[in-house]
């Protein structure tokens, strides 16, 4: 039986190309919109009658992720999740991605291998052709830079600014786990660095910790939405907290908000761990933010359609420009003015 080598390859014994090759060989085309993938000097899409819609997002080591924590496939798994958000975010359909990656000396090529596990990982549970980017050396830590390409008819794109007065509000899933998984890391993260005899203590926080680790972008909650014949007004992604996101809305159609916080969908995992952290699980929610669900408008003739969906709550309704932004708090008639409190683009 052969010894497993146990020393990681460094990055230099296959050099740029050759490392390229090596990431990227396996890598086949399954959208009929890809011509030609990695390997030329540029990637070929067709045209067709749809529109294309394209995001992109970049993730910096230190800033966006803590390597201590984060293991390498759910990262890459991740850097595509937060791209193809934004690209359902617009009622369009994910097809191919781009991706960057600026790397220092200190990763090997295991590890880099291990990042691509994910992103090919992700390409395929959602269908999403991975067809070209870059690799490049980085003096400052991991960054990893992805563009998702996708495609919607004209009349079926969804923006910011599509909200109406009387619209109802609604979130997919759950909010402000994200946000407590986070918080669960730093603080075993913490506790590690004054003694590393001590294991961390994660029972009972998969679920928590998953939301942080290894989102899901919300395929289907557009499926279900266009299945029941539902049309969204307007539509973002909920990456920076629920409070930013609604003030986004607002701003961009020009309108007021009124939510209800005894409506807002929060997972009893997240209110365990908010307790045990002395966190506001509200607070949690509006401002906590990297959830990755989707926060819609709908006119309110809809609401027979979607009221018996369970992956979607509604939690409240638009008003005109000048009733403000506001959240009607649990048990009153009180009302707290929404801010945007959570984290901030440098």
């Amino acid at each position: 039986m052969e010894e497993e080598n146990k020393h990681p390859t460094p990055l230099t014994q296959l050099g740029e190309f050759g490392l390229i090759k090596y990431l990227t060989e396996s890598i086949k085309l399954n959208n009929s919109s890809s011509l030609k993938g990695i390997g030329d000097d540029a990637a070929v899409i067709s045209s067709s009658s749809e529109e294309t819609v394209i995001s992109t997002d970049m993730l910096s080591e230190g800033v966006h992720f803590d390597l201590l924590y984060t293991p390498l496939k759910h990262l890459g798994y991740k850097a595509v999740i937060v791209n193809l958000s934004d690209i359902y975010a617009m009622n369009a359909k994910p097809e191919q991605i781009l991706v960057s990656i600026a790397v220092s000396n200190r990763m090997s090529v295991e590890a880099l291998d291990e990042i691509y596990e994910g992103i090919q990982l992700a390409c395929e549970i959602y269908g999403v052709d991975l067809i070209g980017g870059d690799t490049s050396s980085s003096l400052s830590g991991l960054v990893i830079n992805i563009t998702a390409i996708g495609k919607a008819n004209k009349e079926d794109i969804v923006y910011r600014s599509g909200a109406k007065e009387n619209d109802l509000i609604c979130v997919s899933g759950d909010l402000g786990g994200a946000y407590v998984g986070l918080q669960i890391l730093e603080r075993e993260k913490s506790i590690f660095e004054g003694n590393e005899k001590i294991q961390p203590d994660f029972s009972g926080k998969d679920y928590i910790l998953e939301r942080q680790l290894k989102p899901e972008a919300r395929k289907s909650i557009i499926e279900k939405l266009k299945s029941v014949g539902v049309k969204p007004n307007a539509m973002i992604d909920i990456s920076d907290g629920l409070s930013s996101e609604l003030i986004h809305l607002s701003s961009q159609s020009n309108c007021g908000v009124q939510i209800f916080e005894d409506k807002i969908p929060i997972d009893p995992a997240t209110i365990s761990a908010c307790e045990e952290l002395n966190i506001n699980p509200t607070i949690a929610a509006l401002n906590g933010g990297e959830d990755y669900e989707l926060l819609f408008t709908v006119p309110i003739e809809d609401h027979s359609k979607i009221k018996d969906i369970k992956e979607i709550s509604i939690i409240g309704h638009i008003t005109d420009l000048n009733s403000g932004n506001f959240m009607v708090a649990s048990g009153t008639d009180s009302l707290i003015e929404i801010k945007a409190q959570g984290w901030q683009h440098e």
